[in-house]
């Protein structure tokens, strides 16, 4: 034990010394190049890789961890040590764990199958620690089990300190091992493996959601998994698609903003799709694992502002009470652009907006010629609707501009 130990130190002291920066480049999508980190796509059928960079590199997995903890719930799930019904309680310990989270009030439970639904479509921090101490007695006897599971998977870089995948230095994985354990769930759980597609559920009057924004990017072909967040490691995603009868996995890592993760993975399972699988293409269990990183995306310093980096001009259509409305008019906005005439449409950006401890979000069609963008506002104004044209410059915290 002692010498698995001093391994994994000096492994670790090693990684300090790697090029970690390295480990981001510059990547097409949609909405032209951006900065990220690791990515790969795999067919589950076969576990051929059909596209990848740097999938062995050190990443910080963020949320991402989550899905080992429902892994372990759905074993315990399948043993009957727990039932979908069953009370799920919250400890000091997690009630007192940071955003995201449930907040439930003091001695309040909910069911394991709510608990299971909150991991996916809230992130919950405190839900995973509650999972952690039940199943183990403590998150870090839990954080151990994980690891164990992580390698008898065969995620052979991957180590895990909790639950719920906020920051530890020493918690680390690699986007080969996420793809991994994205096939194990699969696999081993099809009875409960639908429970990553969910996008909202109710605790008591409360709604719960929206989860994945990528289901509704990549409909129809979209089934679900997970995202994550931290400053270090950026904006991550593991998702999984169907489409004319094959399944993949796709893993992406390091981006500024989720929006950018969300179009990039849409665009690389656009790619993955397009190439056949015959038999002969490495399987993503032989791919190198371990080897440089971890990057840091984003020094702290920066984390938690929402920074806008397209050039062009940008409409504002209003602000709206949830995400699904903004988003319609979004949509709305961008089917009227191809009715006068525009030759190109503009690119999304729903921004939150924060007024007396409220948040709204503002509908906003980003990215376009300034031509472009006063046509539209001039005839939304024609017809009595609200919109506004706004500069880059305009985008700057709080936003307090963009409340109506």
């Amino acid at each position: 034990m002692k010498t698995r130990f001093l391994s994994c130190v000096l492994g670790l002291l090693g990684l300090l010394a790697a090029p970690a920066q390295a480990q981001l480049a510059t990547v097409a999508s949609p909405s032209g190049p951006v900065q990220a980190g690791p990515y790969l796509a795999v067919d589950v059928a076969t576990g051929e890789v059909l596209l990848e960079r740097n999938a062995g590199a050190y990443w910080y997995p963020a949320s991402l961890t989550k899905m080992m903890t429902i892994y372990i719930v759905f074993e315990e799930l399948k043993a009957g040590r727990l039932q979908l019904g069953g009370t799920l309680s919250f400890s000091e310990n997690a009630r007192a764990k940071p955003a995201s989270k449930l907040v439930l009030a003091a001695g309040q439970s909910i069911t394991v199958e709510q608990g299971l639904q909150a991991l996916v479509a809230r992130s919950a921090n405190d839900v995973a620690t509650a999972f952690g101490e039940r199943i183990s007695g403590s998150e870090p006897a839990f954080a151990q089990r994980m690891t164990e599971t992580a390698a008898r998977l065969g995620m052979a870089a991957t180590q895990f300190r909790n639950a719920n995948g906020l920051p530890d230095a020493a918690q680390m994985t690699t986007a080969r091992d996420m793809a991994v354990l994205a096939l194990a769930l699969i696999k081993d759980f099809p009875q409960y493996y639908g429970y990553f597609r969910t996008q909202e559920f109710f605790i008591g009057n409360a709604k719960i959601g929206p989860g994945l924004k990528f289901l509704d990017l990549y409909a129809p072909y979209a089934e679900g998994m997970k995202t994550g967040f931290i400053c270090a490691s950026g904006f991550n995603i593991v998702g999984t698609a169907v489409r004319d009868g094959r399944r993949l996995v796709a893993v992406a890592f390091g981006f500024r903003r989720a929006d950018l993760r969300d179009e990039f993975l849409t665009r690389l399972f656009d790619e993955a799709f397009a190439l056949k699988t015959a038999g002969s293409r490495p399987k993503v269990w032989q791919l190198r694992d371990g080897e440089g990183g971890p990057a840091t995306v984003l020094p702290y310093g920066e984390c938690g502002t929402i920074r806008y980096d397209m050039p062009g001009d940008a409409v504002w259509l209003g602000t709206y009470g949830d995400w699904r409305t903004a988003r319609n008019a979004f949509d709305a906005g961008q089917a009227r652009l191809g009715t006068l005439g525009s030759a190109t449409l503009g690119k999304e950006y729903i921004l939150p907006v924060t007024s007396n401890k409220v948040t709204r979000q503002a509908a906003i069609i980003a990215d376009l010629e300034p031509a472009v963008a006063q046509k539209l506002c001039a005839d939304y104004r024609a017809r009595k609707s609200f919109c506004e044209v706004k500069k880059p410059g305009d985008f700057a915290a709080p936003f307090s501009g963009f409340w109506r």
